[in-house]
């Protein structure tokens, strides 16, 4: 269903109308166009505070792209921003600032103390008012829990609180902030969420916290087609959510097996077809599921790289109005099924090494909704799924988890009008996602790339003012 509202804002006569009102005036959303189209233009600016780890990986990270790199100079606080790289031309901040910035960029792995915060400061506060539409903060900080010093964790603990922050001052203008916390020795691991997180491939994901951990060498693919040679598995394709998964893989290479309950094969022989994949009626609920689906994959592929768990379903209730069947349902097609498919195909190996298996949450798994015991309690536990399982795999296999908001899809078309628009205007984008966004965050898991992207839930929902 497409938003009228977002359209009549951007018109010259609803722009008026909104700033009388007080009204959201969300801004488009720019999206992936073609598939090489370069992951960030314009101009970007790097900086560092004071004993920095990865602005030289930065600097070669952005180096290679169309952008045009300057690194922040001018300020004590920022000196180490210079080691961005020859091609990062030096920006004095302590001069008025003229030119605009599609991204800004900070390294702040080397801050120890609260008090070498004022770096964040320094870098973000001549330039934030700089950044252009449809523009990317990234922050780079370490785990707190890896820092040994109170202090030093204090430190690196306050970012959080600030990118959240920075996004919702700079999402009306459809510009995202987020958080990547990088393990000691993970440098080389950067490469692939960079660029996803600078590029409109994250369009719909602000105010987000990733870890990136240390992991074996990550293969050299092809920045257009990655996924060339993979095998995907993923539930629910038929339509909204699963068939942009299954586009979108298709898209970057990977040849998909698309699977859905038989009343939606016919849709999901369409989507199939379109991308030259393969259609598997089955209900993941039946206790023979995992071995038809293990059987059709030996069958045909012999192994599969990629299992996307998309299916789910809703039987909202009130608690104390809800049958039992409503809840049983629920669990077993939201939570279950994953563990009885994935126990399936590793116990007869054909998850294949460095594979990723990525799982669909909720912000109502985080957040808890109304009439939704049984689907929160559902979501919630992929989390605490994914996360234990991220400890277990092996074999370069990771896991991770998407969390979507609000989505425009057939089943949020159906929602009684003041609830929709309360959902797409309830986030810092004051607007709702679209199914290809989460694909593109899946998308990023599935890279060959994203080998220390293990154990996240990231959320795909705009900065909702819901949850955390």
């Amino acid at each position: 269903m497409s938003d009228l509202y977002l359209k009549f804002v951007n018109t010259p006569v609803g722009k008026t109308a909104a700033q009388s009102l007080g009204l959201p005036s969300p801004v488009p959303l720019k999206r992936l166009q073609r598939p090489d189209q370069p992951f960030i233009e314009g101009d970007v600016l790097i900086g560092a505070g004071t004993g920095g780890k990865v602005v030289s990986t930065l600097g070669s990270i952005l180096g290679a792209s169309a952008a045009n790199l300057h690194h922040a100079a001018g300020v004590d606080s920022l000196t180490d921003s210079a080691k961005a790289g020859n091609k990062a031309k030096a920006l004095d901040l302590s001069q008025s600032v003229e030119q605009t910035f599609s991204a800004l960029i900070f390294d702040a792995t080397g801050l120890k103390n609260p008090d070498e915060l004022r770096a964040v400061y320094d870098f973000f506060h001549p330039t934030i008012k700089k950044l252009t539409g449809n523009a990317r903060v990234l922050v780079i900080g370490q785990n707190p829990s890896t820092c040994r010093k109170a202090p030093q964790a204090a430190a690196q603990q306050a970012l959080e609180g600030f990118v959240r922050s920075v996004g919702k001052e700079i999402g009306k203008k459809g510009s995202t902030a987020n958080l990547v916390r990088i393990a000691p020795g993970a440098e080389k691991q950067l490469d692939s969420t960079v660029r996803f997180f600078l590029s409109v491939r994250s369009a719909y994901v602000s105010g987000q916290v990733v870890r990136v951990g240390k992991s074996t060498a990550a293969p050299a693919t092809s920045p257009v087609n990655p996924l060339t040679g993979k095998v995907a598995l993923v539930t629910g394709a038929s339509r909204g959510i699963g068939a942009a998964i299954a586009q979108t893989l298709a898209r970057d290479g990977a040849t998909v097996v698309g699977l859905d309950i038989p009343p939606a094969m016919a849709e999901l022989q369409k989507v199939t077809d379109a991308i030259n994949g393969k259609a598997l009626a089955c209900d993941i609920t039946d206790k023979a599921a995992p071995k038809l689906i293990a059987d059709f994959i030996q069958e045909h592929f012999e192994g599969v790289d990629l299992v996307i768990h998309n299916a789910g379903i809703t039987r909202d209730k009130t608690l104390g109005n809800m049958p039992e069947h409503f809840w049983d349902m629920t669990i077993a097609v939201n939570l279950s099924a994953e563990e009885f498919i994935d126990e399936e195909l590793a116990h007869r190996e054909l998850l294949r090494e460095n594979g990723r298996i990525v799982c669909i949450s909720s912000i109502s798994g985080i957040a808890g909704n109304f009439g939704q015991t049984n689907y929160s309690t559902a979501k919630s536990g992929v989390i605490g799924y994914v996360e234990a399982m991220a400890k277990q795999l092996k074999n370069g296999i990771t896991i991770n988890a998407i969390a979507p908001g609000f989505i425009e899809t057939q089943m949020t078309a159906s929602m009684p009008m003041t609830i929709r628009e309360a959902g797409r205007r309830m986030n810092s984008l004051s607007q709702g996602g679209l199914p290809v966004d989460v694909a593109e965050a899946i998308a990023w898991y599935c890279n060959p790339a994203s080998n220390g992207v293990n154990g996240n839930v990231v959320r795909v929902c705009g900065q909702s003012l819901i949850g955390k």
